[in-house]
């Protein structure tokens, strides 16, 4: 098949059927006519799209190594450092066209199914592990272009240090039945972000207990499995209308929860179970943090770029270019943006083989960036709502535009530079990105997008290499004992 197309993807995903909840109703019918989906579902169609674009196809795609069809490139297992550039520039095309608001474009996940086959010789010949599934699952999603989702996170019952679990029914997910056709899952998931959206949910836990055996598995499964159930929080889709909601109408991704009711997961999709220390050494050493963070910086790095158009485009449209604290708040954002270019392309001049042979990013300047981003970004927001001020909170609608005030509109709504219409325009744009129910859920996300910022913060402490550095001090000092 190869790299496919939008028309494509909408056809096979109202194909599956999952059984998906959304305000107390299981959707039924094409779940890309529904309204909080409809949009998301049509950007995404957009992505794959841009994969069959003439000027664009030799950047997208590259040729099977099997069926020699053209295939996406964020399936590509890099070899070398160029190989990890082209990347980069596929991946900021598709960012770019989506202004990094969509977290769960496909080439995040594409990267993570491509890191996991990348690495599966961690599991060789260990007891309960079965890397050839891995791969199986590589080469079927490459030459067929699935598109997945993934939930690495437990429900948040108690989560005290101490908290073993200890209730009858399982609450987080864990197998509670093994027999000749697989393992049987029962119990909760969190956070599938597009839960219901895609071809296949990709799963993976490592407990922190060694006792939680039936904790420990990772698997993939396709979306409409039976006894796999999505559920919605309420949409942040504030309506159809571009107008009024340029950006929740387009890229509104939808959280679930996901509750297993006895799920049969085949053996040929299990990739490891009943092994806490092969999944525990499996996330420590195999290359899902290196590329999912490489991709994930490329597409903060278009979100940035989109925040900085929306704050100069403000201070254009109201006129207010000439004070100093405005251009301190915008060099705030063009420093953040310059840094988190700079890390991620010193990622791709300090990569390195691994012992595979493929060309990994180097994972210190991504955790420094992991560690930059969840706090600039709520800043970024912030100047916005500064900038934009009262502004921000007296904006009529688009039918407002179509009615007998608009001539009263036209004339109070007006900007230095713009006529009302489009003034109310970007103020919406503004609105919508840093106020909104989906602006708001926008900034939470980057915040958490790759877990507690502190707890990020000290895993770069702990990795950074700091020891040349004491060395340095030591000598300097001719000190006669080393930290």
């Amino acid at each position: 098949m190869g790299a496919i197309n939008g028309k494509e993807y909408i056809e096979r995903i109202n194909r599956m059927k999952p059984e998906i909840w959304y305000d107390g109703k299981r959707i039924a019918g094409n779940i890309s006519e529904h309204p909080a989906f409809k949009g998301i579902l049509q950007t995404k169609a957009s992505l794959y799209d841009l994969q069959q674009n003439a000027d664009l196809k030799k950047i997208m795609t590259y040729t099977s190594p099997e069926t020699k069809e053209s295939i996406g490139l964020s399936f590509l297992q890099p070899k070398t450092k160029e190989d990890l550039r082209r990347r980069r520039r596929m991946m900021e095309i598709w960012a770019r066209h989506t202004h990094g608001m969509m977290g769960r474009s496909p080439d995040y996940m594409n990267s993570v199914v491509m890191s996991f086959a990348s690495s599966a010789d961690i599991l060789k010949n260990r007891e309960n592990c079965f890397p050839e599934n891995i791969q199986a699952l590589y080469e079927r999603a490459r030459e067929n272009d699935l598109s997945f989702t993934h939930t690495f996170i437990t429900p948040q019952v108690n989560r005290s240090q101490l908290y073993y679990g200890s209730s009858k029914e399982p609450i987080s997910a864990k197998i509670i039945d093994k027999n000749e056709k697989g393992i049987v899952i029962h119990g909760a998931r969190l956070l599938a972000t597009q839960g219901g959206l895609t071809d296949e949910i990709l799963v993976y836990n490592a407990p922190k207990m060694y006792f939680d055996t039936d904790e420990a598995f990772a698997f993939s499964i396709p979306t409409d499995t039976k006894g796999l159930k999505f559920i919605c929080r309420e949409t942040f889709v504030g309506g159809e209308s571009i107008f009024n909601h340029p950006l929740s109408s387009r890229y509104e991704e939808m959280d679930t929860i996901l509750v297993f009711d006895h799920v049969l997961v085949p053996w040929e999709r299990v990739f490891f179970y009943d092994n806490v220390e092969a999944a525990a050494e499996f996330m420590l050493r195999c290359s899902f943090q290196p590329f999912a963070t490489h991709q994930a910086v490329t597409r903060q790095i278009a979100k940035t770029e989109f925040m900085l158009g929306v704050a100069e485009l403000l201070v254009e449209t109201i006129n207010v270019s000439e004070y100093q604290h405005i251009q301190e708040k915008l060099s705030e954002i063009i420093t953040g943006l310059e840094t988190m270019k700079a890390l991620v392309e010193k990622s791709e001049n300090d990569a390195a083989l691994d012992e595979w042979g493929f060309m990994r990013p180097s994972m210190i300047p991504l955790q420094v960036a992991n560690s930059v981003f969840p706090r600039i970004y709520p800043r970024f927001s912030e100047i916005i709502q500064l900038i934009g001020a009262s502004g921000m909170v007296s904006l009529p609608t688009e039918k407002d535009f179509q009615s007998e005030i608009r001539s009263d509109l036209d004339k109070y709504l007006q900007g230095a530079s713009k006529p009302a219409d489009d003034r109310v325009k970007i103020f919406r744009l503004a609105w919508d990105l840093t106020m909104s129910s989906f602006g708001t859920r926008q900034t939470h996300y980057e915040r958490y997008f790759f877990g507690d910022p502190v707890r990020l913060a000290s895993l770069l402490y702990l990795n950074y290499p700091k020891g040349e550095h004491v060395k340095g001090i030591s000598d300097f000092l001719n000190l006669e004992n080393e930290c």
